[in-house]
């Protein structure tokens, strides 16, 4: 098993859930290290499914915005998905605000996004 340092990531069926241990995501070098982890998960295991949940996150810089976006690409050039959940209000202004909001999948919580999940498994 790989030892996450920013992230901590659990399964849950088919779908990989990623918390976040940092609550303020601002350090560009644990940004780097963050986009790292997330990559791997993506590149070197395989996984398709994966939940981003912002729940402990209460600052995301911009930095951090772009390693979601080379994210999404990864996940969706190995013809997977990815759904983020439980970000705050004042963060969700940042998405909005760089139109993110219409480009990424967000669900309210974690919930939604594993209903999500298994309504892609069914069709």
């Amino acid at each position: 098993m790989n030892v996450n340092r920013r992230l901590n990531v659990s399964e849950v069926g088919d779908v990989t859930v990623v918390r976040f241990v940092d609550r303020r995501i601002l350090d560009e070098a644990n940004i780097q290290e963050m986009g790292q982890e997330l990559f791997q998960l993506v590149e070197e295991q395989g996984k398709k499914q994966i939940l981003l949940n912002f729940a402990g996150v209460e600052f995301l810089s911009s930095a951090a915005l772009g390693k979601l976006i080379t994210l999404d690409k990864r996940v969706k050039s190995h013809s997977g998905k990815l759904i983020l959940s439980n970000i705050r209000p004042e963060i969700y202004e940042v998405f909005k605000i760089t139109r993110l909001n219409t480009t990424l999948d967000i669900k309210d919580d974690e919930a939604d996004a594993l209903a999500a999940f298994a309504a892609l498994q069914a069709t």
